[in-house]
């Protein structure tokens, strides 16, 4: 993890966004004091468990589009003894 004081990072932010995105975290200090981390939209989304959709998920499936024919089972339902 790299480490970047306040003034340092304001003046070079390109460079400190490319850095989150490519080497991962970046600390930012304020009178060397670790302040704030910047991470890459990546990292954020896997350590917030935001997750894709259900509708996202199933469209994004290799089956998607495939014609399935189902068909129903139109035997009578089995009897039991209650």
């Amino acid at each position: 993890m790299s480490t970047w004081q306040v003034q340092e990072a304001k003046a070079r932010f390109s460079e400190l966004m490319r850095g989150a995105d490519e080497t991962g975290p970046q600390t930012i200090t304020v009178r060397g004091r670790r302040t704030a981390v910047l991470l890459s939209a990546k990292d954020y989304d896997r350590l917030s468990g935001q997750k894709p959709s259900l509708t996202a998920f199933m469209r994004a499936s290799p089956l998607a589009g495939i014609d399935l024919t189902i068909d129903r089972d139109r035997s009578p339902a089995r009897e039991i003894d209650l």
